[in-house]
């Protein structure tokens, strides 16, 4: 494939919002809206060679055990996440559960919790403090992607169709590599408000997050006030149900939205969406799966 117009790669065509029909979502709904929960095990030793987010590193240094950074992750995993999933309930929301495959060894209940409720599990990656960058050599990369695999499928019973990275990071060879090993879908890429194909072989389906009202990225990084999330969730989920045929996949993570100052708000952004007519609610792989079986052939290779 050669590079379009706007674009400076060829991972995928371009192709304008006012240029494509909109998608048909099941029943006639007009946006379709996937909770995804991360379930991450930040260790108190860090991983060797590992790179994480500089964001999220202490401003008075990096500590070694670190302590601080562990405790607070781990806040969210005994305690945060119950109070996710009680939200998510009372809404009658399934979501998808993004899965390090470390926190596997310190959270399997947690994996029971969900697996309980419908929701699907998707590959996040090895460990919290780990991305993937283009400095790893090709043999890891493909082996981590295969470990990750390995183990959710030996904790759930079912091999993961998804893959969501943790902090959104790939290389160059990730899309390939993730192909080759048999995924169907990323949901780490916000570039768009609907599916679209990636030109991997077989071609992968990218589901696009509305990574602005990430809560990490709104309420941590861009210091948004929690109080203005709800209204801020509500208006993006009403101007896409007005546009029709997009999607809203939004990240949540138990050791911030699980606080008890918090997670008022996010029962309150939840109960506001609930009221828009016309919403799919669902997760990342149904989305996914209802774009492959769709008409849209477009990069489909």
């Amino acid at each position: 494939m050669s590079i379009a117009a706007g674009m400076d790669h060829a991972l995928y065509p371009y192709r304008a919002a006012h240029n494509r029909p909109a998608l048909q979502w099941p029943d006639g709904a007009r946006v379709a809206l996937a909770p995804v929960v991360y379930l991450e095990h930040w260790p108190i030793n860090l991983s060797p060679d590992g790179y994480a987010d500089p964001r999220f590193r202490d401003p008075y240094g990096k500590f070694q055990p670190d302590y601080r950074t562990h405790t607070w992750r781990e806040y969210g995993n005994r305690i945060g996440i119950f109070r996710l999933f009680e939200a998510l309930d009372r809404h009658g929301m399934t979501a998808t559960l993004a899965v390090n495959a470390a926190a596997l060894d310190h959270y399997p209940n947690l994996i029971e919790e969900a697996l309980r409720r419908n929701w699907e599990v998707a590959a996040h990656g090895a460990v919290a403090d780990a991305m993937v960058t283009s400095a790893m050599p090709e043999a890891d990369e493909r082996a981590l992607i295969a470990h990750c695999l390995d183990r959710l499928q030996a904790a759930t019973g079912t091999r993961p169709k998804g893959w969501i990275a943790q902090d959104f990071s790939e290389s160059t060879r990730t899309l390939d590599l993730l192909a080759e090993a048999g995924l169907d879908w990323v949901a780490h890429w916000p570039n768009d408000d609907q599916p679209y194909w990636m030109q991997t072989q077989p071609p992968l389906v990218s589901v696009p997050q509305l990574s602005e009202l990430d809560d990490v990225e709104a309420l941590w990084h861009r210091r948004v006030p929690t109080p203005r999330w709800p209204a801020m969730l509500a208006e993006a989920i009403s101007v896409l149900a007005g546009e029709a045929g997009r999607c809203a996949v939004v990240g949540l993570h138990p050791w911030l939205f699980g606080m008890p100052h918090r997670i008022r708000y996010l029962d309150e952004g939840l109960a506001l969406v609930s009221q828009i007519k016309g919403l799919w609610i669902t997760r990342v792989g149904d989305i996914a799966a209802h774009f492959r079986g769709s008409n849209v052939t477009e990069g489909a290779g």
